[in-house]
């Protein structure tokens, strides 16, 4: 599997390495931390405000003051169980070695069921990887695990449950900062400036834009209890869940769908739990339960307050209540914060992009790690993506009332998808007691399925425009990994063994040429076909030859002691070295990886850790630093399909799409940071 990778690697990648050294800082680091998140995690959450309110369809001649008191209740209790019962309290714990998101909680699953559809490529050197990143084969057992495991179309099901929930993240981060425009030319304009200093890091974007949050989190309360005090001293006995159930019996069909609006309240949730890696469990709830929840229950008290006096201002709600006095000041802030709020999408749209080009769901893309202890990265090509994307909708769609729309679908189904995941996380990985899986279950998915059905209303009304990127990110997403997949099978069916290359190496023709060669390889249980193509063309090897291949599991970090696993294959300087990573981690790149992987082989050899060998240990290790300074040349591959008159027509779509995506995205020895002068590739065509 060959992605593109940055940045360097480094030891604090291993394990559960940031969580145990985040542990270590203490509480202070954790207040700094959960002030830095304001930045970053939740603008999506405390912008809401701006536009909950106007993309409800209230008319202000027949709303009451039981029917605002109802709404504001309807917000808070899902704010509260929404926002801190499930995303808080249980989703932020089910992150994978520090990771949050989709593929974090696919992970957990593939790594405690054999449940992943991903093909195996472990062969003979599974041994030398610790099975504790891979599927563990835990004792426990259960009849929903049982089923996953035999059941193929469940398991490719649940694939695409996983897809689909990244594929509508991408949707959130390119929909955020679209609806907090507020003023088309000037929002586009500052929305390019935000996405220009993506490439600086989250850290540094953070620096400048907590500040902002922290002031927006610190005035909109303290507006919201003076419009409480001045306009609706008992708006907090809507607390109470009767206005709720009198709301909905009372109105039915209507209040139904303006559910549709207020589920916009907790809009950002899931950017919350996909920017673990960013910073850290704990920061991120002492952010939410101290400054973000507080603000958001005051605030929107302070709005509604204003409405049930105000009822004809519902499309301006959160400026016409702010006072006069302090009306240009709040103005400014709400601006900037608005812009802002798009930096919690932006940096979890990263993070969701990375773990899937790692695990080969889509194509090569830039990658690179902005800090050199956290899971910060940055996507060149993605970065100028989403900002043409997001300046294309706010010019568009203009006034953000079909924005909402759309954006309320994105937001439920995102929520759906990950309660569905953490059921089964519940069950398989934390074994919990079936009857609290059931109620957490039925509770939620009720909950959000209710909302999600109010949603799917507004699809005439701009929600078709998150189902139409989705479609088109799961379309290329499928592609890419049919193809990778046809690859994968036609390598193992054609696959060169030892006994082969010995053939090939015995003809006398075949010269063995000094230096190093690292030829690259997707399958370790043989060697690619490509090999052959390239011996009975140029009828040569280089004296010492490492087929290396790099797997990525679906794990987050892996230990840096058994990054990689180097054995003796059996003619004289062949060695086969597998280079593991996980999906947040960092790679070797260039001269780093050619040394990590000689500085490995050499001490194996002095210790005898790659197998039997002719020469002794002293000899070996003197003729492989020989070819060490003869030189070393990089091998890989560029292979294609040949699609032929028998090819099936499903075959020459898909495949035809594949090789679309393959020859428009970056190549794999780039990737990897290898000098020009040291690249060779090898053309082949593979038979569909």
């Amino acid at each position: 599997m060959d992605v593109e990778l940055g940045g360097i690697a480094d030891g604090h990648h291993s394990g559960h390495g940031r969580e145990d050294d985040e542990k270590g800082h203490g509480w202070w680091r954790d207040l700094v931390l959960a002030y830095k998140t304001l930045g970053v995690v939740f603008g999506g959450l405390v912008t809401s405000p701006l536009y909950v309110y106007p993309s409800m369809s209230l008319d202000p001649e027949m709303t009451t003051k039981d029917d605002y008191l109802a709404i504001y209740s309807i917000m808070f209790w899902t704010l509260t169980l929404i926002g801190v019962v499930k995303y808080v309290c249980i989703a932020l714990s089910a992150d994978d070695h520090g990771e949050g998101g989709t593929f974090a909680l696919y992970s957990l699953l593939c790594r405690h069921a054999d449940v992943g559809i991903l093909p195996l490529k472990d062969g003979d050197m599974t041994g030398a990887i610790s099975q504790s990143h891979h599927y563990l084969g835990t004792e426990k057992h259960s009849n929903v695990k049982t089923f996953l495991e035999r059941s193929l179309i469940a398991r490719r099901l649940l694939l695409f449950v996983a897809i689909s929930g990244i594929c509508m993240l991408i949707g959130d981060g390119i929909l955020t900062p679209a609806i907090s425009a507020l003023v088309e030319a000037l929002s586009a304009a500052i929305l390019i400036g935000l996405f220009l200093l993506q490439k600086h890091g989250t850290s540094r974007v953070s620096f400048l834009f907590s500040p902002i949050m922290a002031a927006w989190t610190l005035t909109t309360p303290i507006i919201g209890v003076y419009a409480v005090i001045h306009y609706e001293p008992t708006i907090f006995k809507a607390l109470s869940p009767y206005y709720i159930v009198h709301f909905l019996l009372v109105n039915g069909k209507s209040a139904w769908r303006l559910l549709g609006g207020t589920v916009l309240c907790i809009t950002g949730a899931e950017a919350m739990f996909a920017d673990i890696g960013h910073f850290n469990k704990r920061s991120i709830q002492i952010a939410f339960l101290f400054t973000i929840y507080p603000s958001l229950v005051f605030t929107y008290a302070g709005q509604t307050a204003y409405l049930i006096n105000n009822p004809q201002d519902h499309y301006d709600g959160f400026y016409k209540f702010v006072p006069s006095a302090v009306y240009w000041p709040m103005f400014i802030i709400s601006t900037l914060a608005a812009v802002v709020a798009s930096q919690s999408l932006i940096s979890a749209t990263f993070s969701v992009i990375k773990q899937s080009v790692s695990l080969d769901y889509f194509p090569r893309v830039k990658v690179v790690h902005t800090s050199s202890n956290k899971g910060e990265v940055y996507s060149p090509e993605t970065n100028y993506i989403l900002m043409v994307l997001c300046v294309g909708i706010i010019l568009v769609f203009g006034d953000g009332k079909d924005i909402g729309n759309a954006f309320g679908v994105v937001v439920i189904m995102v929520m759906l998808i990950t309660t569905i995941l953490l059921t089964l996380v519940m069950l398989i990985v934390w074994s919990a007691p079936p009857l609290l899986v059931g109620l957490y279950f039925i509770f939620f998915f009720a909950l959000e399925g209710v909302y999600a059905s109010a949603v799917f209303t507004k699809i005439p009304e701009g929600g078709w425009l998150p189902f139409s990127i989705s479609l088109i990110l799961v379309f290329i997403m499928f592609g890419w990994y049919t193809g990778r997949q046809k690859k994968i099978q036609y390598e193992m069916k054609n696959k060169i063994t030892i006994d082969n290359l010995g053939t090939l190496l015995s003809e006398p023709d075949i010269q063995r040429v000094c230096g190093i060669c690292f030829f690259y390889s997707n399958i370790q249980d043989g060697l690619t076909p490509v090999l052959g193509h390239y011996i009975n063309n140029t009828h040569s090897l280089h004296k010492t030859t490492i087929f290396t291949t790099l797997r990525y599991s679906l794990v987050a970090k892996v230990a840096q002691n058994e990054r990689i696993a180097i054995r003796r294959l059996g003619p004289k300087g062949i060695y086969s070295c597998v280079i593991q990573y996980g999906y947040a981690d960092t790679g070797f790149e260039g001269a780093e990886l050619v040394e990590r992987v000689i500085s490995k082989l050499m001490r194996d050899i002095q210790n005898g850790l790659v197998g039997l060998s002719s020469l002794s240990a002293e000899e070996e290790a003197a003729e492989l630093d020989k070819a060490k300074q003869a030189g070393v040349v990089h091998v890989r591959g560029r292979t294609r399909f040949y699609i032929g008159k028998e090819t099936s027509w499903y075959d020459k779509i898909m495949l035809g799409f594949y090789e679309f995506l393959h020859g428009n995205c970056r190549p794999a020895l780039p990737a990897l940071g290898v000098p020009i002068h040291q690249r060779m590739e090898v053309g082949m065509l593979y038979e569909a």
